[in-house]
């Protein structure tokens, strides 16, 4: 183990969005003599929350930066528009980022997509949040172009969304401070892995007392069968005969 002492419980960071319930049901499962406590965080907060030691780990967005964090890319989102259910984009099942050119296309502060050009028309402020942009798609303003998760996140019964087929995507990854792999952090990353708790990978070794015990039965099995070093060497010893002549 590298890093500082492990603390008692294993604290994980998640990002809006990712939905962390499996792995913390396989955590509990496997380990529940150490408990695991949640924080979310904002995607910006993210990298500056694992350096800072305020968690363990964190399931984050990319990028993040790889010289002092590590990283563990897990999946890449579809991005989707959201719009109002009478929408014209609901005429379609996907539609592309040129569909989207007369569109005021909202673009909040906290915008997880790496976009090299904004789609659309930009509105005349930026929301805050993409909670306050998606009560403006409501108000019929504008539309939000988002990950999946967080469409569904902030779903309503007046919203719906359709794919953007050449929309920049967002991954996530499990993400933690490259100095701190901690026992803990290898256990998690067995878990999000889909490795088995009796997995080779898995950091826990045989218990001592097992193999001891094992060894102990190896040798009673082989002197109950006459097959000890000893037995072997008086065999061998017995049934020498000496070189063979050769024939003329």
């Amino acid at each position: 183990m590298t890093g500082s002492e492990e603390s008692p419980a294993f604290r994980l960071a998640y990002v809006p969005g990712v939905m962390p319930d499996k792995w913390v049901r396989i955590w509990n499962e496997r380990l529940p003599d150490v408990p695991l406590t949640l924080t979310q965080v904002t995607a910006a907060e993210a990298s500056g929350v694992l350096l800072e030691g305020g968690a363990d780990a964190g399931l984050v967005r990319l990028p993040v930066d790889r010289t002092v964090l590590s990283a563990i890319p897990l999946y890449t989102e579809t991005t989707v528009v959201m719009v109002p259910k009478d929408h014209i984009v609901t005429a379609v099942d996907e539609v592309s980022v040129d569909d989207l050119a007369d569109e005021i296309v909202l673009h909040p502060l906290d915008d997880v997509l790496g976009w090299e050009r904004l789609p659309g028309r930009p509105a005349f402020e930026r929301p805050a949040t993409t909670a306050d942009a998606v009560e403006l798609v409501a108000a019929g303003i504008g539309v939000l172009v988002v990950p999946l998760s967080l469409a569904r996140l902030h779903h309503r019964k007046d919203l719906t969304h359709r794919p953007v087929k050449d929309a920049p995507e967002s991954s996530v990854a499990l993400s933690w401070p490259e100095e701190a792999t901690t026992d803990q952090v290898e256990d998690f990353i067995g878990i999000v892995r889909g490795r088995t708790v009796n997995s080779t990978r898995g950091r826990r070794p045989a218990q001592p007392q097992a193999k001891a015990k094992r060894a102990d039965t190896a040798g009673v099995r082989r002197q109950q069968t006459g097959k000890g070093a000893g037995h072997k060497s008086g065999t061998a010893k017995s049934g020498r005969r000496g070189k063979p002549r050769r024939r003329s």
